[in-house]
């Protein structure tokens, strides 16, 4: 007994030891790879070599700052075409083919579709159910006493979280039943989609200052995919406004974004009402107010019942859904869009404006609004049951909207808005209707403080985290002097003094986005951007509108820079080294050496251009000898409203909430190693 005792306690001793050293072999990787890092983290107080860039460093600079990195033999390219002629092209990017993005791009078909359309074919599928399951068969048989197929009305919605498996399992069967009867897709495929879009064209489109634009404009003109309807409108938003006005005129973008129901939806001014509107369908004006008083004589009740085929419940719940639209018109005037158009969208916080100057901007947007605004909710099952064209007449009638209308589109409600004149910034509007917001953006483009608070966002972007005031001026001068013109602003950037200094390079931190998307592009891997990198960019920091608030994703150093964001990037590194992203794979071979100092050779010259710091390189050679750390797979991210149905094939398979699969590591170890290693340098993670 004892011996065996000894025996346990030896293997217990020999576990624990294995243990500790494994956890010390780690912690050691770790203090290492903490030591390369650590650069970074005090990135803002770095300054290069005073001495002029060369040439591959401008090259470098310029792909860098104009795009999302260079990809194997960019650099060649640009200093034999020229920096500047390079630049140029850029700007002309009309005429730059582009057909390997569009190709990649292709099957994305969200972008391809109206939003009526995205309505119609990706709809909410806790909505559809409700819609359906209130159709005439739920109808017959709660008159019948019997019990319905599924459950009626809204209390589905209450005893959803009541459902057993098996409950469960026959509402997922049914939906599934209905996608394919319908050829409908499920809406969390959306967002993967709309992901997809973006990653695909920031890696693969000749066109890279287009989409660096792109991503400038989406996040100051942020929206959030994740509230309610604004995922349905991101595609038209993202395709017939930021990419379609990303070089053009910043009053274009302007009025696009304030006229789009992305925007509407996400900042709320599309329920803005003037307190003194009066409803837009006066017709049978005893009935409504009934309806609204929820005090409906019994013969009128009945009456009702009998012409619609509706239960008692049914019909308590339409004089609900009237009472609480008459609340909405009583909510009245809405200052959210005011607020963030003159902080955010143009003047910046501090510039002059006051509380009242947002009432009167808020006043000069009520009736603002989208057509069939919960259009997501409704279109597909009134299709499905064959009353759309008599669902969008009523809507018609009820709201004001003009005849002809698509659902999810912007249309003006004169009925809605506040006629009074306005004072904005002591200019008078009272130009009418629709043209008082049309004038309050004229006012704010031409407003000084607008144009100095765009030209020093964009000096972040291009230059550096605190640009000078002098540049800031420079810049602002050329947005005046242009009248907002996109191209001509970034002109005075990119031919400035201050753009190709030298302590400008690598001075600026990549964002999670620039850095995935430039560490893809670098190594010369393929990706069909699956949900796994969704997920990868989700464990990052940054999925494309996945930022709340209205600011957007911030553009600065000291709001990326952590021990804990720097580990992930590594982790994101070694996964994609080493071929474990599902959809993304990439080739090595170029890398391999029989010594691994050799490698790290050709990595250095292949990733960085031989441009690396001797402190750099010497933490290099002490890591490769390091195990590298282990990559946890990442979740996606939770979208439970869309959890409902979850089916095979095309982007956003995946339900929601569900941890990304990573593959197993492939390719020689040693090089994914030393590859990861340098990705995680700080000369690549500066830009």
């Amino acid at each position: 007994m004892d011996y065996i005792n000894r025996i346990g306690f030896d293997f217990t001793r020999y576990q624990m030891i294995k243990q500790i050293s494994g956890w010390f072999v780690r912690f050691t990787a770790l203090s290492m790879i903490l030591s390369m890092i650590a650069p970074v983290l005090a990135i803002v107080d770095v300054k290069a070599d005073k001495k002029a860039l060369t040439e591959d460093q401008k090259a470098i600079h310029v792909l860098n700052r104009l795009g999302f990195g260079a990809r194997p033999g960019d650099v060649a390219k640009v200093k034999a075409l020229g920096i500047q002629k390079y630049i140029d092209s850029q700007f002309n990017f009309s005429a730059i083919d582009d057909s390997v993005a569009e190709n990649k791009v292709k099957n994305l078909e969200i972008f391809n579709m109206t939003t009526a359309d995205v309505f119609a074919k990706y709809p909410n599928p806790g909505a559809l159910l409700r819609q359906l399951e209130g159709g005439k068969q739920a109808i017959a048989a709660a008159q019948q006493n019997k019990e319905p197929g599924i459950m009626t009305g809204e209390k589905m919605a209450d005893d959803e979280k009541k459902m057993t498996a098996d409950e469960q399992k026959e509402r997922r069967d049914k939906l599934q039943a209905l996608y394919r009867e319908y050829d409908l897709k499920p809406a969390n495929q959306l967002v993967p989609q709309i992901a997809a879009n973006r990653v695909l064209r920031a890696v693969y489109s000749e066109r890279q200052l287009q989409e660096v634009m792109v991503d400038f404009w989406q996040n100051h003109f942020n929206v959030f995919s994740g509230k309610n309807a604004v995922r349905w409108y991101i595609p038209s938003y993202e395709r017939d406004v930021l990419r379609k006005n990303a070089l053009g005129n910043f009053k274009d973008l302007l009025v696009g974004t304030a006229q789009h129901p992305a925007m509407l939806f996400f900042l709320d001014n599309f329920e803005s009402v003037s307190p003194n509107a009066q409803p837009a369908n006066q017709g049978n004006g005893k009935l409504q107010q009934q309806l609204k008083n929820g005090k409906l004589p019994q013969q009128v009740r009945d009456r009702i019942k009998e012409r619609q085929g509706l239960t008692d419940e049914q019909l308590d719940q339409r004089i609900k859904r009237a009472q609480n639209v008459g609340q909405r018109a009583k909510r009245g005037i809405n200052e959210n869009y005011a607020r963030e158009l003159m902080e955010l969208h143009t003047m910046g916080v501090d510039s002059g404006y006051s509380q009242k100057d947002i009432v009167e901007v808020a006043r000069a947007f009520t009736g603002w609004t989208i057509a069939d605004a919960r259009g997501y909710r409704k279109v597909a099952a009134s299709t499905i049951q064959g009353n759309e064209e008599q669902r969008l007449a009523r809507l018609e009638r009820q709201a004001g909207v003009p005849d002809g209308t698509q659902s999810g589109t912007f249309y003006f409600n004169e009925k809605w808005h506040d006629k009074d004149a306005k004072t904005v910034l002591g200019q008078k509007v009272d130009e009418g209707g629709v043209k008082d917001g049309l004038k309050v953006l004229d006012i704010l483009v031409k407003s000084p403080a607008t144009a100095k608070f765009i030209a020093r966002k964009l000096a972040v972007k291009f230059v550096n985290d605190n640009p000078s005031e002098a540049l800031v001026s420079r810049v602002a001068a050329a947005f005046s002097k242009s009248n907002g013109d996109i191209k001509t602003t970034l002109k005075a950037i990119f031919t400035d003094k201050e753009f190709f200094a030298a302590e400008n390079y690598r001075a600026k931190i990549k964002t999670p986005f620039e850095l995935a998307v430039s560490a893809i592009r670098t190594i010369g891997a393929d990706t069909n951007a699956s949900p796994a990198v969704l997920a990868m960019l989700n464990k990052l920091g940054e999925v494309p509108y996945g930022y709340q608030a209205p600011t957007g994703y911030p553009d600065t150093a000291e709001d990326w820079v952590n021990t804990g964001a720097l580990l992930e990037r590594l982790n994101f590194a070694v996964a994609l080294a080493s071929n474990q992203i599902p959809g993304t794979r990439v080739d090595l071979k170029r890398f391999e050496a029989a010594e691994r100092s050799g490698i790290l050779d050709k990595t250095i010259a292949g990733v960085l251009d031989n441009d690396i710091s001797a402190s750099s390189k010497a933490t290099l050679l002490k890591q490769v000898e390091q195990p590298l750390p282990d990559v946890k797979a990442p979740s996606e991210p939770t979208d439970p409203d869309m959890a409902t149905v979850s089916m095979t094939g095309g982007p956003g398979q995946r339900g929601a909430g569900n941890r990304a699969r990573l593959l197993r590591p492939s390719g020689n170890p040693e090089v994914f190693k030393v590859v990861s290693l340098v990705l995680g340098t700080p000369e690549f993670q500066r830009q």
